[in-house]
């Protein structure tokens, strides 16, 4: 009887806001960011917030965030009950690791071919994988894909991030 509780609570909270488009929904996220028809970033998303990706084609969630009981403790089985793939990849914020990153390249070119929607928990993590995503794997320019990253963020601005990015650049230099 609980478990019927549960998961009839738990269909409550997919339900889109009355009156509101996906679209719409979508852009009350934190710091969220079309980048293009396939492939949006953002912050955090909520579990309301689950089946406008779903109604928008997204076909694949990557979540970027480390796992928190209060922000995503749900979010993989709703995701998939959404009827969308999805991946956890917990990046560290204090130590984001080359490993991290390849494992996140290798997700978004198996995806290439789908709508891909990718988070964390304030679209800094997201931004800058995506960021060094487009630019070292798809060959998108520099200044076109910081246009995707810089309302967000500037991640030179922390050592960590600007480590990352750095190695990143130099491991995958293309001459």
């Amino acid at each position: 009887m609980k478990r019927l509780l549960f998961l009839a609570m738990a269909g409550l909270l997919v339900l889109p806001v009355r009156g509101q488009s996906a679209e719409e929904d979508l852009a009350t996220i934190r710091n969220y960011v079309k980048v293009s028809d396939e492939l949006a970033t953002s912050g955090q998303i909520a579990y309301d917030q689950i089946a406008s990706l779903a109604e928008l084609g997204y076909d694949v969630v990557v979540n970027l965030a480390t796992a928190s009981e209060s922000a995503n403790a749900l979010e993989g089985y709703m995701v998939v009950e959404a009827g969308m793939t999805y991946v956890h990849i917990p990046v560290s914020w204090g130590e984001p690791s080359m490993r991290d990153l390849e494992m996140f390249f290798d997700v978004m070119e198996m995806n290439e071919d789908r709508k891909v929607f990718v988070h964390c928990f304030a679209n800094m993590r997201a931004s800058a994988f995506t960021y060094l995503y487009r630019t070292l794997v798809q060959g998108v320019s520099e200044e076109e894909a910081k246009k995707a990253m810089d309302p967000v963020w500037d991640p030179m601005e922390l050592e960590q991030w600007a480590d990352l990015i750095e190695r990143a650049q130099a491991e995958h230099k293309t001459d």
